[in-house]
């Protein structure tokens, strides 16, 4: 069974966990490290056979298109997470709109394909902005990945249904929704895909999880950041103590884990998922 991987393209500096002590007229300023870090997931995965989809934020894509051009180059799925990492239910309907468009616009000029999936920043469609999902269908997106099925302080919808499928959005339109796969125990949900979490847990308990989901017939959606696998990364020290544990806890186990991980599981894009499983 082939399972989703998928890399959310953003830099230390971008993440909303130090989004009340960096201002976005700064980002800037501070060293970037995606490029490098990228390209190190990009080896990684050519050194274990895997293609991925990369979830690139518009803001790096206009920094690094040459970036954008070796990810398509290799054979991985180009999507789109946006362009100024903003939280979706922090913004209006048209700021919202014209940030889709922008992103997809510039992404399919640089790639030259058809950009077909989205992501939100910080997974933040809630019920609060079910709306969205109307912009991105209208946008021509065939998917989302937006949405996780738990309760969290910055996203979540507890009760979506944990599994890809078509979901029909406000308006009526019929969009496939990829959700971030957790595993269940009766009435406990655990965010076990990727990110924070990867980092947190035993990686035993992380691939007992997701080989629960495998063989229940299901596949999963793994995801994660490319300042994840960079111990080395500036320390934002005005940062609070939640903030820093959230961002900086076990770094030096993400690289290693991710190589367990790709050989334990099979992996491809998301769109070669959603076509397997006949909803593309």
């Amino acid at each position: 069974m082939y399972n989703a991987f998928t890399i959310d393209v953003e830099d230390y500096y971008h993440v909303q966990a130090f989004a009340r002590v960096i201002s976005k007229s700064t980002w800037d300023t501070y060293p970037s490290r995606v490029d490098n870090n990228t390209r190190v997931l990009l080896d990684l995965l050519d050194a274990h056979s895997v293609k991925a989809t990369f979830f690139i934020l518009g803001w790096v894509a206009k920094r690094h298109p040459e970036l954008v051009r070796e990810i398509a180059a290799r054979g991985h799925e180009i999507a789109s997470h946006g362009m100024s990492h903003v939280l979706v239910y922090t913004q209006s309907k048209q700021e919202f709109r014209d940030e889709t468009q922008c992103s997809k616009a510039l992404l399919e000029d640089q790639c030259q394909q058809h950009v077909i999936g989205y992501r939100a920043a910080t997974y933040s469609i809630t019920r609060a902005s079910l709306w969205a999902l109307d912009i991105i269908y209208e946008a021509g997106f065939k998917y989302d990945s937006s949405i996780v099925p738990i309760r969290h302080d910055n996203y979540g919808i507890p009760e979506a249904y944990p599994f890809p499928s078509q979901l029909r959005t406000p308006a009526g339109f019929d969009i496939i929704e990829f959700p971030v796969s957790v595993f269940t125990y009766k009435k406990l949900k655990v965010p076990v895909a990727g990110g924070g979490y990867f980092r947190l847990f035993p990686y035993g308990l992380t691939k007992s999880a997701l080989q629960n989901i495998n063989n229940a017939g299901h596949e999963f959606l793994f995801y994660l950041h490319p300042w994840e696998i960079d111990p080395e990364q500036p320390r934002i020290k005005t940062a609070g103590l939640l903030s820093k544990f959230r961002h900086y806890t076990n770094l030096h186990k993400t690289e290693p884990r991710l190589r367990k991980l790709l050989t334990d599981f099979s992996f491809t894009t998301m769109r070669n998922v959603l076509i397997d499983k006949g909803l593309l």
